[in-house]
Parts: C-alpha cells; structure tokens; sequence
C-alpha cells in the first residue's frame, strides 16, 4: 500500500510516528549520526542543550523504532557507540532539507519574532 492509500487508522498511527521523530531531539540526533558511529559523549557534546537524561531517552526511543542501532564494545574501559540504521539514514535524507532551511532562516525568524514581539497589540505570552 503507498501513501496515496493510506486508511484513516494509518494517519492517525503515522501521527504517532511524526511525534516520535519530530520531538525536540530527535532529528538533531539524526543529523549527528549522519558521518557514522559516534559514542555517547560525542552526541552530547554536540548537541547544544541536551540533558544527559534526554540523550539517554531519545537514543533509547530511536533504537526501539529502528532508526538507530548501540553497539557495545568489548574494550577496556567498554564503550557504547550509535549509529543510524538503513532506515535512518533515509530520515537523515528526508530532513535534511528542514534542518538545512532552519538554519538558514534563523536570523530572519528571530527578526520576525522581535518586531511581533515589539507590536502594542500583541497579547503576552502564556
């Protein structure tokens, strides 16, 4: 079945899905996994503002829906390493362009934001 005929049960599950892989974090987890494996410190170190606990839920989250995989590495000391499955590096694909588009209008969203922000009838925030 393609998309094209998708049933209403499977928009309401790919809604799911779409929340799953649209949070916060994910997609930027993604997108660090996108030159290979990199271990945990390396994610969180490259990721701007992610807790450890976060981190840790949302590598957890990706790997149970098989956009991930964690290898653990018998070394001394043991290390843990992540990187994107066949079906991730095909997410990676598909957002690239989004986080490509977030990046390069930034600055005119944080403008956009200022000048309403800046409006007498703006109502306050909740």
């Amino acid at each position: 079945m393609d998309a094209m005929e998708a049933t209403p049960a499977d928009a309401c599950r790919t809604r799911v899905v779409l929340g799953i892989v649209g949070d916060k974090w994910s997609l930027l987890v993604v997108r660090n996994l996108r030159d290979g494996p990199r271990r945990f410190t390396e994610l969180k170190r490259s990721i701007d503002g992610i807790s450890q606990r976060m981190l840790t839920v949302t590598l957890r989250s990706l790997e149970r829906d098989g956009i991930l995989t964690r290898t653990v590495h018998n070394v001394m000391p043991p290390h843990v390493s992540y990187e994107l499955t066949e079906m991730g590096v095909t997410l990676r694909e598909a957002t690239t362009p989004l986080l490509e588009w977030s990046i390069a209008h930034l600055g005119r969203i944080d403008e956009a934001r200022d000048a309403y922000d800046a409006r007498p009838d703006t109502p306050a925030a909740s």
